[in-house]
C-alpha cells in the first residue's frame, strides 16, 4: 500500500471514531436522570424542574408518580416523551419487580401524556372529554414540542388513552382511588385521592413554587371553584402537577391568592383601557417574587386571557 493510501485509511479511521464518540456522547447527554423519591407509604415521585420546556431539560419540567400496590403499579401521568417514559419505567423497576397495570392521565397537555408509548401495555385511563382533546391537539402538541425539546423527542408520536374514565372511584391492590372530574385547567382535569394514604394527585390543577400556566383554562373562577373542592377532600399530602409536594396546605392557597391577584388585576386593567402590551408590563406582586417563572407566565397569561376581560369590560 502507498503513503497516500495508507494516509486515507487513517484519515477514514479517525472520522468514523469522531462519529462513534460523538454519538456517544449524545446518546449519553440524552439520558434522563429519574430518581423515584418515596413521599408516602407505596407511593413515589418523579420531581420535574421548575422551568419551561428547553433542550437543556428534554422538557423534565413534571410531577410524575407511581403507586405499588399488591395488585401491580399505577402510573400517574407518563410525562413528555418516549425517552422519558422508558427512563421511568426502568425507575419503577428499581422500586419493585411487579408489573404497572395502571397509568391515569391527568389532562392534555403534553408533558402529561407524550410518554404514553412505553406504556402501550397497560391499561391508560384518563377522561373522556380529555381523550378527545389529545385526539384533536396531540399531533399539535408533538410537533410543537419536538421544537422546543428537539432530540429528547425522537421517536415520540401520539398514544391515546385505551380506557375512558367514567366512573369516580376504583379499587386497586388496596389501595382505593376516588376521581374528581374537574374543569379549571384544561376543561378537562383529573384529580386523584389515593383514600389509603391521604395522597392527593392534582396536576396542573395546582402549580406550587412555579407560576401556573393558562392556555386552556375556561375561566379563573372556575379554578378557583376547583380549587374549593381540591381542599374539601382533606388530603393528607398534595401532589401538585408541578412543584414541591405540599403537606400543610401551602399550595392551594398560593394558588388560590395567586389566581385572585390575577382576576383583579386583569379586571382592573380592562376596566381602565389599558392595552395589552401595557399591562404585560405590570410587575407580579413582592408575595409572588419566590414562585419561578412569576412574570415571564404572567406575561402568557395576559396573551392568553386579557381579549376576554376586555370584552367583558366594554
Amino acid at each position: 500500500m502507498n503513503f497516500m493510501g495508507l494516509i486515507k485509511i487513517r484519515f477514514i479511521s479517525l472520522v468514523c471514531c469522531f462519529v462513534l464518540f460523538s454519538t456517544a456522547g449524545q446518546a449519553a447527554s440524552l439520558s434522563y436522570e429519574l430518581t423515584p423519591r418515596l413521599i408516602a407509604k407505596d407511593t413515589w415521585l418523579l420531581q420535574g424542574k421548575l422551568e419551561d420546556f428547553s433542550r437543556d431539560n428534554g422538557a423534565n419540567i413534571v410531577n410524575t408518580a407511581f403507586i405499588v400496590t399488591s395488585e401491580g403499579v399505577v402510573v400517574i401521568d407518563t410525562g413528555p416523551s418516549k425517552r422519558y417514559a422508558q427512563a421511568f419505567r426502568r425507575a419503577i423497576a428499581t422500586v419493585t419487580d411487579k408489573p404497572v397495570t395502571d397509568v391515569f392521565i391527568t389532562h392534555h397537555h403534553p408533558d402529561h401524556f407524550l410518554g404514553n408509548q412505553a406504556f402501550a401495555d397497560v391499561n391508560i385511563w384518563a377522561l373522556p372529554t380529555t381523550g378527545r382533546l389529545i385526539a384533536e391537539q396531540g399531533d399539535a402538541f408533538a410537533e410543537n414540542m419536538y421544537r422546543l425539546a428537539g432530540d429528547w423527542m425522537r421517536g415520540t408520536e401520539v398514544l391515546m388513552p385505551n380506557k375512558p374514565l367514567e366512573q369516580t372511584a376504583m379499587s386497586i391492590g388496596g389501595h382505593r382511588f376516588t376521581f374528581l372530574s374537574l374543569v379549571g385547567h384544561t376543561g378537562a382535569d383529573l384529580a386523584i385521592l389515593d383514600e389509603t394514604t391521604g395522597t392527593l394527585f392534582a396536576g396542573d390543577l395546582v402549580f406550587y413554587q412555579r407560576a401556573l400556566t393558562t392556555p386552556h383554562t375556561p375561566g379563573i373562577d372556575q379554578w378557583l371553584a376547583d380549587l374549593d373542592r381540591l381542599d374539601a377532600v382533606g388530603a393528607k399530602l398534595i401532589v401538585p402537577g408541578h412543584g414541591p409536594v405540599d403537606s400543610d396546605g401551602k399550595a392551594i392557597l398560593q394558588m388560590r391568592a395567586y389566581l385572585a391577584w390575577l382576576d383583579k388585576t386583569l379586571t382592573q386593567a380592562a376596566h381602565h383601557g389599558l392595552s395589552m402590551n401595557e399591562v404585560m408590563k405590570i410587575a407580579t406582586e413582592p408575595e409572588f417574587a419566590d414562585i419561578a417563572l412569576s412574570q415571564y407566565e404572567f406575561i402568557r397569561t395576559v396573551f392568553h386571557l386579557y381579549a376576554g376581560y376586555e370584552e367583558a369590560a366594554f
